[in-house]
This record gives C-alpha cells, sequence and structure tokens, in this order.
C-alpha cells in the first residue's frame, strides 16, 4: 500500500502518481510537463506493460498528454474519467499528436541537411486512436470498482468540463485507507460548470497549489469590465487579441461575449466579428454544446431549457484552415481574435502576436495562468521586446490581464477545501511552484493540525503506517527566468545552503550558459556545432577522466 510521487512535484504542471495497491499499479494522472521544468521527474517506475489501470482527474495535457505514448509503450489497461474528460482527451489528445507530428516533420527536414538524427515524435495520432477505446467512464458519486481492494468515487472539481475530485478507497488485508486526490480545483461562481462541491472525509489528501499563495481579487463585473476593454480598442482601431486555453478559457469567454452582444453594450461598432482561430477550441466549443447537463451549473441549465446555447452568437466565427486563419489579419475590420494556445508557447496565437503586437491600437488580453518563462509570461512581466518565428517584435500594443477568470482555487479556498475534508492521516502538497508547496503544506498544516508535506519527484511513502519509505534525489533543471536583465538560475535551497561560493558562481554561469544555447535556436549550424565542440572541450577537461570513478 505504497504512493509514488513523479510528476508535478514542486512544479506546476506534469502531473502523474504511482499508487500499489494489493499487487496492482495505478496511475492517477498520467501529463505533460508545459511551461516551466524546474525539476528532473523520475521515470515511471513501472513498465507500461505491468500498469493495471489509470485514473484521469480532468482532461487538460498537464494531466493526460502522455497517455498515448504510455499506450505506444505498451500499457493496454482501462482508463477511467468522467464522459466529459473521455470526450475532451479525444480531440486534445489528437491535437497534442498532430503538434508532435508537425515538429518531428520540421525538425527531420532541417536535421537532414545537417546530418542530424531523426527526431521521433512522443506518439503519433494512431497511438491516439489505440489510446482512446481503453476508456471507461462513470458519473459523478458513483462507485467504481477497479480491483478487488479498490474503489473509486468521483466528485466534482468544478474546474473543467467533467473535471474531478478522485477518492479511492484501498484494502490490504484488514487495513483500509481513504485517500483523496484533489486534480485540479475550481475557482467558485464561474459560468458554465459548477463550482467545486464539498469533498468527503479521507484518511489522506492529495492537494494541488497552483494558486496556493495568490488571493483572487473581488470577483468583478465581467460584462462590464470586458465591455470597457473591448469598446477602448475597438473605437482605437485596433484588434483585441486573446490568448485563451482551448478547452474552458475560450468557453467562458465567449459566455460573456454573448451577454455583451445580446445586451448591445458596445456602441459604434456594430456586428463587430469574434474569431475563434483554433481548431481544437472549435471541437470543444461543440462539446460544450452538446447535453452535457451533468456537468453545468443552473444558468447554463436554464439557458437551454430556454433552446439557448449558452456560448454561441451572431457574428461568431470560427477558423479552421490555415487559409481561414491567415486571413483574419488581412481584415482591417477591427475585431476580437481567440486563439490558443494560452501561455503563447504554440499555435497559431503566435502568428497574431507576431501581427498585432507592434501596433499600439491594440490590446493583448490575458485571461489565464501564465508560467514564468513563456511568452505570455514575458509580457505580462513587462517585455519590450519578444521573439517570435525567429523575428525580434516590439511590443507595442497595450497588455491586460483578467486575473479573476482564473479557473483555479486561490489560497484560501484551497484551504477551506483541504479543512473539509478533515484529512485522518496526512497531507501531501504538489502541482505547484517550488516554494509556493513548501509554504501551502506549512499553512494547512496549521489550519488542520495534521502532517502536510511537500513531496519531489520519486519520494515514497507507505500507506498503512505512514512512512516515508524512500526519500527524493532532488535534481534540479537550470532554466532561465522571464526577469528582464537577470541570468538568476531556479534555487535548490539545500545547494544554495551548503554550496562554496565558488561552486555557487560556477552554478550561475552554466545558468548563462544554458541561457546562450536557448537563444541559440536561430544560429547556423555550422555556428552551433563550433558552440558544442567548445563545450565538449571544457568538459573532457574537468570531466571525469578516464580510469577514475567519477568521484
Amino acid at each position: 500500500m505504497q504512493i509514488t510521487f513523479i510528476g508535478a512535484t514542486h512544479e506546476v504542471t506534469g502531473s502523474c502518481t504511482l499508487l500499489e495497491v494489493g499487487g496492482k499499479n495505478i496511475l492517477v494522472d498520467c501529463g505533460m510537463e508545459q511551461g516551466a521544468d524546474i525539476f528532473e521527474n523520475i521515470e515511471i517506475p513501472v513498465a507500461p506493460a505491468y500498469i493495471d489501470a489509470v485514473v484521469l482527474t480532468h482532461a487538460h495535457i498537464d494531466h493526460t498528454g502522455k497517455l498515448p505514448f504510455l499506450v505506444a509503450n505498451g500499457y493496454r489497461g482501462p482508463v477511467y474519467s468522467t464522459e466529459a474528460t473521455r470526450q475532451l482527451c479525444d480531440i486534445m489528445l489528437r491535437d497534442s499528436a498532430h503538434i508532435q507530428e508537425f515538429e518531428a516533420t520540421w525538425r527531420n527536414r532541417k536535421g537532414k541537411r545537417a546530418d542530424d538524427e531523426e527526431y521521433v515524435p512522443l506518439y503519433t495520432t494512431e497511438d491516439v486512436l489505440k489510446t482512446m477505446p481503453l476508456f471507461r467512464t462513470a458519473g459523478y458519486d458513483t462507485e467504481v470498482t477497479l480491483f478487488d481492494g479498490v474503489t473509486i468515487r468521483y466528485i466534482d472539481a468544478g474546474h473543467l468540463l467533467g473535471s474531478a475530485n478522485v477518492l479511492f478507497t484501498i484494502r490490504e488485508g484488514d487495513i483500509k485507507r481513504t485517500l483523496l486526490f484533489s486534480g485540479d480545483l475550481g475557482n467558485v461562481d464561474k459560468p458554465l460548470i459548477r463550482s467545486p462541491q464539498d469533498p468527503p472525509q479521507a484518511d489522506y489528501v492529495v492537494c494541488e497549489s497552483t494558486y496556493g499563495d495568490r488571493v483572487h481579487p473581488e470577483k468583478p463585473d465581467y460584462v462590464k469590465q470586458l465591455t470597457n476593454i473591448i469598446q477602448t480598442t475597438l473605437d482605437r482601431g485596433g484588434n483585441l487579441v486573446v490568448p485563451a486555453f482551448a478547452v474552458g478559457r475560450t468557453q467562458e469567454f465567449l459566455y460573456y461575449i454573448r451577454i455583451i452582444k445580446e445586451e448591445g453594450l458596445i456602441k459604434g461598432h456594430d456586428g463587430f466579428p469574434v474569431y475563434v482561430d483554433s481548431p481544437l477550441a472549435v471541437e470543444a466549443t461543440n462539446i460544450y454544446s452538446t447535453e452535457m447537463y451533468e456537468y453545468y451549473d443552473d444558468d447554463a441549465l436554464q439557458l437551454l431549457r430556454e433552446g439557448i446555447n449558452p456560448v454561441t452568437f451572431p457574428d461568431l466565427e470560427v477558423t479552421v484552415s490555415s487559409e481561414e486563419s491567415m486571413a483574419i489579419n488581412s481584415d482591417p475590420e477591427p475585431k476580437i481574435i481567440i486563439s490558443a494556445s494560452g501561455m503563447c508557447e504554440a499555435g497559431r496565437i503566435r502568428h497574431h502576436l507576431k501581427h498585432n503586437l507592434w501596433r499600439p491600437e491594440c490590446t493583448i488580453l490575458f485571461i489565464g495562468y501564465q508560467s514564468p518563462g513563456t511568452v505570455g509570461g514575458k509580457l505580462l512581466d513587462g517585455a519590450d521586446m519578444v521573439k517570435l518565428f525567429g523575428e525580434e517584435i516590439a511590443v507595442k500594443a497595450e497588455i491586460l490581464r483578467i486575473d479573476s477568470f482564473s479557473s483555479h482555487a486561490d489560497e484560501p479556498h484551497l484551504c477551506e477545501w483541504v479543512k473539509k475534508t478533515d484529512p485522518g492521516v496526512r497531507i501531501f502538497i504538489n502541482h505547484g511552484e517550488d516554494a509556493v508547496t513548501e509554504k501551502f503544506a506549512a499553512e494547512v498544516a496549521a489550519a488542520t493540525g495534521k502532517p502536510a508535506v511537500a513531496p519531489y519527484s520519486g519520494e515514497v511513502w507507505d500507506l498503512a503506517t505512514d512512512e516515508l519509505i524512500q526519500r527524493a534525489e532532488i535534481v534540479p533543471v537550470v532554466k532561465k527566468t522571464v526577469h528582464e536583465g537577470r541570468t538568476d538560475h531556479v534555487t535548490d535551497h539545500r545547494f544554495e545552503q551548503y554550496a562554496s561560493p565558488a561552486l555557487r558562481e560556477l552554478r550561475r554561469s552554466g545558468a548563462e550558459l544554458t541561457q546562450l544555447i536557448e537563444a541559440s535556436r536561430e544560429c547556423s549550424n555550422k555556428e552551433l556545432n563550433k558552440m558544442r565542440r567548445e563545450i565538449e572541450e571544457i568538459i573532457k577537461k574537468y570531466g571525469p577522466q578516464e580510469g577514475t570513478d567519477g568521484q
């Protein structure tokens, strides 16, 4: 009866946890890392063919994105989720595979000229097609038996259509334990979906901490706030560009635009066009438009009963083809452009930024979390220039943010949720930035009177005895920060405490070298090979010599 923490430990993405109960290996989420990568994660310590089940909390790629990779490498067991999660995974995983296949084609075309080894995508569309038949779905508050001695129950997490907390009841012999995974906990009073439901009591609680150090501002009048932004931008003759996650945030934004249009709140721009320029967002919006009654809140249900689609309206244009996408910026009429990805790291949004960032009459509006180091994070940090497609683009557009659009619970709601679980033994904190996980663990420990820890990747706990049976080896990944003029590195607090000043300076130089490498993507192969040879000379000079043990 053990739990092994693998991903989203002291990091915000890549959720993956292994449960071992009665000889069965069960993964809770199997996510892909996105944005800043702070610590090295261990590999899943069980070969895919020997994993017996996967249980998903919701469909976001940082919780599901490596499922097809698992299948490509031998996994054939069931994948448990809600029905909405299954439908969203179908489109999101296909989109992820398409992105990886496209990148592989691009890399291999470029690499062939340099005689590089073939780049193989993590998985393909064919792997996704093999994954989807493995899904087994259940509704909220329904007990599902995975194996003898293992049952699960979903509770509405209020984060995304179909998102769930997952309550495990596990037994080995005479020992019984309950273990509650928060998944991603939603914000309250959001449109379309219900607020998070009250959690059940559990012995152990695994709680996310994405916003574990933040307090959302008082809920604004979204319609009024958006009306002012739209009116100002259109009056200037500019475009309002909204980087938005294709699933969830896009549909929420459309919900408010529908109200603004229905009530005629924008003056002088009758019939202003709204473009959803993301094939994935278009497919997701279609799913939100179907009979997902189990997941909607009362307001959305009432609209559906009246025959009103809550996320569509006249003058809404959806673009699928590349030609349609490119035509958007050729049209001089002021407009709203909603496109993915939400952090501006990939997708069509980068093209729209290239065409609109340098225009002072335009507005870039962020309505979601921006991970440090991403293009979105840099823009919010006040960058004067950003590089897109190898070209430096001046930032002249107005950069705005609406924090309260967040689909994540903030620190007070997270803490209150944990207290409601009345944890009987221990709390584990994951899915948060490095310092936040430790801070939030201390906070919930004080609030509940129960021990709380923020495990690192590779940490193993015995759930029968509440003992730590394997400590993690903490391996930081050196990355550049988003702050202009800084070449700081990710801080491993123990390293900073015990390393000599010379070693700390050497590590900072290593961070600067990493930053230089990251900024060298547009260099010629000749320049890159010269840099590589010089680095290899340093490694040969100071690395372990032949015949030594490297100590």
